[in-house]
């Protein structure tokens, strides 16, 4: 379920990002719903909003450990809550990944492609989106208690409990 829900994110991205970068001229948004919602083509050389742009390089291997750490604990998965919030997680990494190894200004330091603007919130892309989203429902269920092994965190501590209660 991880890598399926990684390649669809993944796909996704790339094809939302080829066609802005084809049909959205910079500096030209297009409207959506009013001044509100537009399409906005921007190349965006740091981290989310635009932090960081100094250090694309370093993003890129950040981005290359979160990669590898996604695939090595997804190995490992008995969850599907974890493997779709891990998917969207890894999805959204290798396409703005992609964009920093294959865009300009070159290799490690290629910029992302963002389009996205909604409101005063900063553009974004499929991949932002797809990485705030897994990561929200990864605490979640941390926070409802689901180990990425398929237990539950409360229902271990129940069976402690109850375990202590019959020696009593």
């Amino acid at each position: 379920m991880l890598i399926v829900i990684a390649f669809v994110v993944l796909a996704f991205d790339l094809v939302t990002k080829i066609a802005v970068v084809h049909f959205v001229a910079p500096g030209r948004p297009i409207e959506i719903i009013g001044d509100v919602v537009t399409l906005r083509l921007v190349r965006n050389p740091g981290a989310a909003f635009s932090m960081a742009t100094g250090m694309t390089w370093l993003l890129t291997i950040v981005a290359v450990c979160v990669v590898i750490a996604v695939i090595r604990i997804g190995r490992t998965l008995r969850s599907l809550w974890w493997a779709i919030g891990l998917g969207l997680v890894l999805g959204g990494a290798l396409g703005n990944l992609i964009d920093r190894f294959f865009r300009s200004p070159g290799p490690l330091q290629g910029h992302v492609v963002d389009f996205v603007s909604v409101g005063w919130w900063p553009v974004f892309n499929v991949a932002d989106s797809s990485i705030v989203c897994g990561a929200i429902l990864l605490v979640v269920v941390s926070l409802l208690g689901f180990e990425p092994n398929g237990e539950r965190a409360s229902s271990k501590k129940d069976v402690a409990n109850s375990g202590a209660a019959e020696r009593k």
